[in-house]
């Protein structure tokens, strides 16, 4: 699904007044229904690691917005900046999806995951889950705040769910850290 205009800018305007305060990791990130995404003609995703949050677009069209956390911050040590473990630049999403996944390096699992780049290295899930699929809720509670995976975009349940059910294969995406 091609971008034909140039991406657009959040603006004050843009931010729908329907965000669900306070967060909560149990619950879609708007108090409205989730759009159809098939009706979108030019779908889109932007991702603020910054902003913690993960805009869903049609054209210029802000359709839905959802609280999520990126990659923590590192200071790189060539150039001693602080970098996000989420890499930035413009992806698109690809094949690799599932019900739930577990990596026993890190010991961190999660539901509903769908990959964005290096074929299931980095992926849109929900918020952690524990070697026996319980969410972890000390870290669930930074959603939408702060920074704090090891480089995918975490999600809130039901959102990562609608996500994983919804956003087709090939639905370009952007990471910006703004």
């Amino acid at each position: 699904m091609a971008m034909t205009s140039k991406p657009a800018t959040v603006t004050a305007a843009d931010k729908p007044s329907h965000m669900r305060t306070p967060i909560d990791y149990r619950k879609p990130s708007e108090t409205v229904a989730y759009p159809d995404l098939q009706a979108a003609k030019n779908l889109w995703i932007k991702v603020s690691i910054k902003k913690c949050r993960a805009y869903i677009y049609d054209g210029n069209k802000l359709i839905y917005t959802m609280y999520c956390s990126a990659g923590v911050y590192e200071k790189d040590a060539k150039t001693g900046k602080m970098v996000s473990k989420t890499p930035t630049g413009t992806f698109h999403i690809q094949s690799q999806r599932g019900a739930k996944f577990f990596n026993s390096e890190v010991q961190v699992g999660a539901n509903d995951y769908v990959s964005w780049n290096g074929n299931g290295e980095y992926l849109f899930h929900s918020v952690p889950t524990d070697k026996n699929g319980n969410y972890m809720k000390k870290e669930a509670a930074k959603l939408g705040k702060t920074q704090a995976s090891h480089g995918c975009i975490r999600l809130s349940i039901p959102d990562a769910k609608w996500f994983h059910d919804t956003v087709p294969t090939g639905t370009k995406v952007v990471v910006v850290d703004k």
